[in-house]
């Protein structure tokens, strides 16, 4: 009998320890079945977005009218080519079509130099008197279309627009096709000095008188950048001298309000220092040059930030979108054990 409660007594403590045992190996399990119910994932590696390149920016340049003056133009561009901002596209009114033809055919600015220092002024003047002006212009259109090899506009190495105003109409007239020469001499042709061109059944004279800087020519050719390049004469309280300076004042001094609301259109405005240059002094036009370089390094820094400003705006509208957060729902258990989602991203 007491060995019957012994035993009794013995067996007790050792169930409880059983009992013990599988509740905790019970537990145990479930823990590691909330674990194992929600499942480590890899991360899947980035998926590669295309990188759609920003559009280069085109710089275009206007080159004003000024007779003589507008041997600034080759120094305002020879200082943009040696500054990587060489001009893609050319409008050009008056003196300005002429520098601006030379350079859309492939020239580049030291080729111009060249040509410029080489230039005998009687290879483009042609006086016949008793006619509409002192000035023919034959000669002009002739070595404008011998110096771009007698190609069309629309087949010079750059977009290139000659601006002239329409005689019968006041309007302003843009040549960006056919004869080169031809559409330079129309833009070029200073009432009472040129006689007008007779293009179709219309007349043309300077570009000045409506468009005195081609702002508008050149953003119409696509241009992003416009660099106005203003060498016309403004009133300065002194008489100009000449017949030539006379008219060229005139013109400037007609064109005025329309040439200060399309100047203002530009992105960047170089203005040589050659207003002391007179319309028919030749002997100058190394001066001329040198101040156009002057001019151009003086507005680098604003050429410089308008196209990285330009730029870096293309580069945020290209920017892909940021990247939508992946999210991973928790197990039923994971819930049950108050777990919440995981999100990457």
């Amino acid at each position: 009998m007491l060995a019957a409660l012994d035993a009794h007594s013995v067996a007790t403590p050792m169930t409880s320890l059983r009992r013990t045992r599988l509740t905790l190996s019970v537990a145990l399990l479930g823990l590691l079945a909330g674990c194992g119910g929600d499942p480590v994932r890899p991360t899947p590696p980035p998926a590669a977005i295309p990188v759609t390149p920003a559009k280069p920016v085109k710089i275009g340049i206007a080159l004003g009218g000024g007779a003589a003056k507008g041997f600034a133009h080759i120094g305002v561009i020879k200082m943009l080519e040696a500054n990587g901002f060489e001009p893609v596209v050319v409008s050009g009114t008056s003196a300005g079509s002429v520098v601006g033809a030379l350079y859309a055919s492939g020239m580049d600015a030291f080729q111009m130099q060249s040509k410029a220092v080489a230039l005998d002024e009687a290879s483009i003047r042609d006086v016949r008197l008793f006619s509409g002006g002192l000035v023919q212009g034959q000669k002009l259109q002739d070595y404008v279309n011998a110096q771009v090899d007698n190609r069309p506009a629309e087949k010079l190495s750059k977009p290139f627009a000659a601006v002239a105003t329409q005689l019968e109409t006041g309007e302003r007239t843009v040549f960006v096709r056919g004869n080169v020469g031809q559409a330079v001499r129309a833009s070029s042709s200073i009432p009472g000095v040129f006689e007008p061109v007779k293009i179709g059944k219309y007349n043309y004279i300077d570009g000045g008188v409506v468009s005195p800087v081609p702002v508008d020519a050149a953003r119409q050719l696509g241009a992003d950048i416009v660099i106005a390049v203003d060498i016309s004469s403004k009133a300065s309280g002194k008489a100009p001298t000449g017949m030539l300076g006379i008219v060229n004042q005139s013109i400037s001094i007609m064109g005025q309000r329309l040439g200060e609301q399309e100047l203002a259109r530009a992105d960047v405005i170089i203005r040589p220092k050659v207003l002391d240059i007179g319309a028919a002094d030749f002997g100058q036009r190394n001066n001329a040059i040198l101040e156009g370089e002057k001019a151009a390094m003086a507005a680098m820094p604003q050429i410089r930030a308008k196209v990285q400003q330009l730029q870096k705006a293309r580069a945020a509208a290209l920017a892909p979108p940021p990247p939508t957060p992946k999210c991973d729902e928790p197990s039923r258990v994971g819930k049950l054990m108050g777990r919440k989602e995981k999100c990457e991203g």
